[in-house]
């Protein structure tokens, strides 16, 4: 079998890493050509272009970059035809993969997604462009089934989360020598911050989060860099009290204490590893503006989303402030409100619905093709 499968983003990377990597043990003769990052390449996929080359964040940014992703559409409906697969597999990345399975429906491809695009979040509309666009859907989350199936009438498969596969399946460092490894101080609690993937998301997150860490001079407050970013854009952000590792974000998670954390498959990620956090996100005003008529939910944190309540404080654009920050953290460190978070935390990790998540999709996706 010949599979194309297009991610867009870091975690659209390593979940599309590990369904390659599941594909390749179920079908050894499986050849696969993709958009991704290194890990899917690393996994045995032929990598066709990198989402460092595509990774634009907000409205305002998307239309500076309009010509670049028209490109991007004309050469993956090329590369597309040139390598005639089998099947097509979208990760996410819903404003370029739907585009590309619409072509792709009317040219006779078969068409999976796995990992919905957040549709329940906003601009449900699109639900139609995935009825007539999509042969077979894989969802992770335990709200989407019933979303797409009584909602839609669109039949999906749950197949659990992927995250739980990804961090059982992880290597990670021990304390001593990870602190060693990385100039960490040997004894003081970490707290980790995790602000993104995209230079304007974290140049933005990195300034307030580091505004609360003199506040803070019993624990180290420790930058997880992102692997779409070199790790000479972090120096400005660096001082003695304030530390920084590369692609060794699970075992600073494993290691931490607390977190502030952007909005995203991070929140998820931190509650799995049963660390206490702040979710913080600030975007450009117009295109955050823009966001508040199309969004429709209560909560942006996946921990929140998933439980259907305030599992963590979540500091949105005006809220997220210096003074707030500081607030929000010192309930977490210690107390009451750190423990309750951490038996939530339970309940999360119950309700995801175990291991296997990517085997599972993949035996889905070869019994359908």
């Amino acid at each position: 079998m010949k599979y194309y499968i297009i991610a867009g983003e870091a975690s659209g990377d390593l979940h599309g890493s590990n369904l390659i990597k599941a594909l390749k043990l179920q079908d050894s003769e499986t050849q696969i050509r993709c958009w991704g990052g290194n890990l899917m390449h690393n996994a045995g996929g032929e990598l066709a272009k990198h989402y460092k080359e595509m990774a634009f964040m907000g409205f305002l940014e998307v239309i500076k970059n309009i010509p670049t992703i028209f490109k991007n559409i004309s050469f993956c409906k090329e590369d597309i035809q040139n390598f005639d697969p089998d099947l097509i597999i979208f990760i996410d990345f819903s404003g370029f993969n739907l585009r590309i399975a619409k072509w792709a429906k009317k040219n006779g491809f078969k068409t999976n997604y796995y990992i919905s695009p957040q549709i329940w979040a906003s601009r449900e509309g699109r639900i139609e462009k995935i009825k007539r666009d999509i042969d077979n859907m894989y969802v992770i989350l335990p709200f989407e089934k019933e979303f797409y199936e009584k909602k839609h009438n669109f039949p999906v498969h749950f197949v659990g989360h992927p995250l739980i596969d990804a961090i059982e399946n992880t290597q990670i460092v021990d304390e001593t020598t990870f602190r060693k490894e990385n100039n960490l101080h040997p004894q003081k609690p970490i707290i980790a911050l995790l602000p993104g993937s995209r230079k304007q998301e974290v140049q933005k997150m990195l300034t307030v989060m580091l505004s609360v860490s003199g506040d803070f001079p019993e624990y180290q407050f420790v930058i997880a860099g992102a692997p779409s970013l070199p790790d000479g854009f972090y120096e400005p952000f660096l001082t003695q009290e304030v530390g920084y590792v590369s692609n060794q974000t699970y075992s600073l998670l494993k290691h931490s204490h607390a977190a502030l954390v952007t909005s995203g498959t991070a929140t998820l990620e931190t509650a799995l590893f049963q660390i206490p956090q702040v979710v913080c996100y600030k975007g450009n005003w117009i295109s955050y503006q823009i966001a508040k008529q199309i969004i429709t939910l209560d909560y942006i944190s996946l921990v929140n989303l998933i439980m259907d309540k305030e599992v963590v404080k979540e500091l949105i654009q005006n809220e997220l402030t210096t003074k707030k920050l500081k607030q929000e953290l010192s309930k977490i460190v210690e107390g009451e409100e750190r423990d309750r978070i951490l038996s939530d935390y339970k309940s999360l990790k119950e309700k995801l619905g175990g291991k296997g998540a990517s085997q599972l999709a993949a035996r889905l996706i070869i019994e359908n093709a």
